[in-house]
């Protein structure tokens, strides 16, 4: 769930570790033609609508071929996190990556009753060397994220954290210093 620049990255780990079949969703179109193009076998758009969450997962398990295994909410609000619980398998895992809100109302207890398990990650502690060893590699690269580059004058500040802000197709904003 998400494809941000975070969500991105996940795809690209899934990968790396051999995930077998992987779906992206999110409510952007343009960023689902960026996780097609960095590997996703298929992609979803989805809405922003709390109603439209049993369509929603009917439409993912079609594109998967099945229920999920490994769902990985990348962006952290109701909706995704609802989605990944309701899609994911009995007996699968759910793993809330991204933080956008603090708190969130979500189908915990027919998650529960289907033994779905919650795993969190923040900060990813003790990752980094995996991490710069799979860039090192060429098992993942991501400078396909890197979108946008500015300067660092006062200005191309200001128009880097204006595109950032405006979503479109920024996904990742660098500073050339």
């Amino acid at each position: 769930m998400g494809a941000g620049s975070i969500g991105l990255v996940t795809l690209l780990a899934a990968r790396a570790f051999g995930a077998p079949r992987i779906v992206t969703v999110d409510v952007d179109g343009n960023r689902l033609s960026v996780a097609k193009e960095l590997g996703a076998d298929g992609v979803v758009e989805v809405s922003t609508n709390m109603q439209d969450i049993p369509k929603e997962v009917e439409t993912i398990c079609n594109v998967m071929g099945a229920k999920v295994d490994v769902s990985f909410d990348c962006a952290g609000l109701s909706k995704t996190m609802s989605t990944a619980l309701s899609v994911t398998r009995a007996g699968g895992k759910v793993c809330l990556v991204g933080l956008g809100h603090n708190e969130m109302t979500v189908p915990l207890t027919p998650a529960a009753a289907r033994e779905v398990d919650v795993i969190g990650v923040f900060r990813y502690k003790n990752t980094w060397p995996l991490c710069i060893e799979l860039l090192r590699s060429g098992k993942i690269d991501v400078k396909p994220l890197i979108t946008h580059r500015f300067g660092f004058s006062q200005k191309e500040i200001e128009e880097a954290f204006e595109t950032s802000a405006g979503g479109g197709n920024a996904i990742k904003v660098m500073f050339n210093l």
